[in-house]
This record gives structure tokens, C-alpha cells and sequence, in this order.
């Protein structure tokens, strides 16, 4: 069996002002989640942050059921024009936005399991984009061509 070292832990924010939420309590999953934190808190154009502080409900398709999402971040920033803007943005690997391979030879535990996964992360997806553009936000999915984990 191979285990793989997750990486998580605490962010302490430099300037907890811009913090939407409890700055003692910001939790990063991942060394993407991590970096884009030092991101939102340093850079002068984000004026407020927060790291699962919203709440989106949507349907799964696969119980039929409503949830709760908790999208991986919220930015409120002046874009070039100087306009300020709201964003969502969910991080994830790229391997985990595209659709599993519909058909393949063999038709294993773990494609059965990333078909369901995909499948659940579409409709929170979806949901997601509903919800912001309701809200005057927009809503994005950062991959590793945006976010380059530390080395």
C-alpha cells in the first residue's frame, strides 16, 4: 500500500485585516491552497480574503440530495481598471476537472470511484457558478498552470 504525505496545516495571515473570517483559524489543505493564501495576503490589489468562509448548496446527482460546498477561497479585488470585483475560486489538480475515460478496458474500482467524484465536483461546480452570478461574483477552478507548488 503506498501512503502519501498530505500537505496541510495552519496560515498565519501578515495582514489579518484582509482576512474574511477568524485569521486564528485558516486552514490550507494543500501546498496550492497554501500558496495561493500567501497570494491574497500579500498582494496590494486583494482587499479582503477568506479560505471556506461560503457556503454553496447544490444537488448531487448522485444521492439526490442537497449538500453544502464550501469553495476553497473568496477574493475581493481591484482589477487593472481599478474596479472592484468579487471571485470564488475552487483549487484543484487539472487530472480532477476534465471527465475520467468513458469507456475503458476495464472498468476498475478506483475509475468507477474518479466517475463519481467528477461527477460530484460538476455539480458543485455548477452550483457555484449559479450562485455567484447571483451574487455579482464570478467563479473560477485555479489548476497547477496557474498555482506551482512549492519545491
Amino acid at each position: 500500500m503506498v501512503y502519501r504525505k498530505t500537505y496541510k496545516g495552519k496560515y498565519r495571515p501578515k495582514n489579518p485585516s484582509k482576512y474574511k473570517g477568524d485569521p486564528t483559524n485558516v486552514i490550507y489543505r494543500s501546498s496550492w491552497e497554501r500558496r495561493f493564501m500567501v497570494y491574497c495576503d500579500t498582494n496590494p490589489a486583494v482587499i479582503e480574503w477568506g479560505s471556506e468562509e461560503m457556503i454553496v448548496p447544490y444537488k448531487s446527482p448522485i444521492d439526490g440530495k442537497y449538500h453544502r460546498y464550501f469553495p476553497d477561497f473568496y477574493l475581493k479585488y481591484r482589477d487593472k481598471n481599478t474596479n472592484i470585483r468579487q471571485l470564488i475560486v475552487e483549487v484543484k489538480p487539472k487530472r480532477y476537472t476534465k471527465p475520467p475515460i468513458k469507456n475503458p478496458t476495464r472498468k476498475t474500482q478506483k475509475w468507477k470511484n474518479d466517475v463519481l467524484e467528477y461527477v460530484k465536483n460538476n455539480a458543485k461546480w455548477e452550483a457555484a457558478k449559479a450562485w455567484s452570478q447571483k451574487r455579482g461574483m464570478d467563479f473560477t477552478i485555479l489548476t497547477e498552470d496557474f498555482i506551482r507548488p512549492y519545491k
